[in-house]
């Protein structure tokens, strides 16, 4: 059972209470009721945080990689060891199912290992002069790749250890240092992931969490002269608002989508309908990733809806306890505004197939039809369980309608024919395209890409770690 407490933020491999007296309130998306306090830190000790990590950065730079894989290594094995512990609070914080939880904490661990094994693995490269015509035979540029210095690392509420450790691990053992702002919502769940950084006895000041109000340390964080780089995952608006603060720092922002799901006449349509409600419903479709509008072809689209529905009414909803695949919200303006969504499609014409029942901020899951261009369903990312259905008389239609999106971040397209799939697979304006599969976030080593207004930059471990590096060349001038 989960006891109140109050969560101190951390700074200096210490543990601290806030000057500032204020705490904010962690509300359980499905219990209704606070589970914890963290702390309201103040401009000052985002300073301070900001302050050690600047000087912890210059020793750790100096380290070997092996040096630093052995502090991540405990540190996934602590993960491990705190897994129930941390399955809890994510289960009590964010209203996912426990099950979903303890696997979000066990892939974090291998993660961790995984972004070990490829830093070791990564090297520089050198150049002789001569290779370029009129170069000199003379030199010789060896290049490294160096660290930024103080990495920003903002985490969504949806995997807010997995898509944390995703960030704080590659900039670890790229040398930086890291300054760890949780969402509010997950908050705990962050401190939780540290607490075991903590047993793993990493060097002070190396990791800062801060947590905080938004409007007092949201915007002084992202423009503060001692952020070297800012590593984003959450909503579009705020990614933009910070890309537009953040000016001249490095970037890597992962942001919404509106993953179409692209149903072909020639599909196997029982296993499209089982891939697209895997992608569009669990965890109640708070995924970036997740199908959030299918676009079928007219000629099939009665059968595939036929099949959707018999689908959405086989999922469990209730409790995160229960293990659920529908499970509340993370809060009541979440679902206030999935309802709207729905609400303003029935306005405009569109056909309830089943769903559209609310309970507080649990919104039942909800399969619309017929939902045209001038519905806001088919273009806002709704982050809850409501899936519009859009019938189109073409693949080149299909096409046309997932690229009108302000969104790229995947797609899924389902079809028997593999060349089919490639040609409207190359066509999409996404970062990844699913064939005959649910849209995901994948293997964490893939690139994760998105595009337009899903994101800038790339995902990934590989990825991630060049980009929390630049390169540097030294030029070697040989005596003739």
């Amino acid at each position: 059972m989960l006891t109140l407490s109050t969560y101190k933020y951390y700074a200096n491999g210490e543990w601290k209470e806030s000057e500032s007296g204020q705490t904010i309130d962690i509300v359980s998306p499905y219990l209704d009721e606070v589970i914890g306090k963290v702390q309201a830190i103040t401009k000052k000790e985002v300073d301070e945080a900001i302050r050690f990590a600047h000087e912890a950065q210059k020793e750790w730079a100096e380290t070997s990689l092996q040096q630093r894989a052995a502090y991540l290594y405990k540190w996934a094995d602590e993960l491990v060891n705190m897994q129930e512990e941390i399955a809890e609070i994510i289960m009590k914080e964010v209203g996912k199912g426990r099950k979903d939880a303890q696997k979000e904490v066990v892939r974090t661990a291998d993660f961790i290992r995984y972004t070990i094994e490829e830093a070791l693995h990564m090297h520089g490269e050198s150049m002789r002069g001569d290779s370029f015509p009129g170069g000199a035979a003379s030199k010789v540029a060896i290049t490294q790749r160096v660290p930024l210095g103080v990495v920003l690392a903002v985490a969504p509420f949806n995997y807010p250890v997995n898509l944390a450790a995703a960030k704080v691990a590659p900039a670890l053992m790229a040398g930086n240092a890291v300054i760890f702002k949780p969402a509010t919502q997950g908050s705990i769940s962050g401190v939780k992931m540290i607490e075991a950084l903590d047993k793993a006895g990493l060097p002070k000041g190396l990791v800062n969490l801060v947590t905080g109000r938004g409007a007092v340390i949201g915007d002084y964080l992202v423009e503060h002269e001692g952020i070297n780089m800012i590593s984003f995952t959450g909503g579009t608006n705020t990614g933009v608002h910070l890309a537009e603060k953040a000016k001249m720092i490095p970037l890597v922002l992962e942001l919404g989508g509106k993953d179409p799901g692209i149903v072909c006449e020639d599909a196997d349509l029982h296993e499209a309908a089982l891939q697209i409600i895997s992608g569009a419903f669990s965890y109640s479709g708070q995924r970036c990733t997740a199908i959030k509008r299918v676009l079928v072809h007219e000629n099939v689209a009665d059968e595939l809806v036929t099949l959707l529905k018999a689908e959405v009414e086989k999922l469990s909803v209730g409790s995160p306890e229960q293990e659920s695949t529908i499970v509340p919200l993370i809060d009541n303006d979440s679902a206030s505004f999935v309802q709207g969504l729905i609400y303003d499609a029935i306005q405009k014409g569109a056909t309830v197939v089943t769903g559209n029942k609310r309970e507080q901020n649990l919104i039942y899951p909800t399969l619309l039809d017929h939902v045209t261009g001038n519905m806001h369903v088919a273009w806002k990312e709704p982050f809850g369980p409501v899936l519009p259905i859009i019938r189109v008389k073409s693949d080149e239609e299909a096409i046309h309608i997932a690229n009108k999106s302000e969104f790229g971040l995947q797609a899924s397209v389902f079809t028997k024919d593999i060349n089919r799939a490639f040609a409207i697979a190359n066509k999409i304006d996404t970062g990844s395209v699913q064939i005959n599969g649910r849209t995901e976030r994948g293997p964490d080593h893939f690139p994760f890409i998105g595009v337009k207004g899903s994101g800038m930059g790339v995902q990934g471990i590989r990825k991630s770690l060049e980009s929390m590096t630049r390169e540097k060349v030294l030029v070697l001038n040989l005596a003739d």
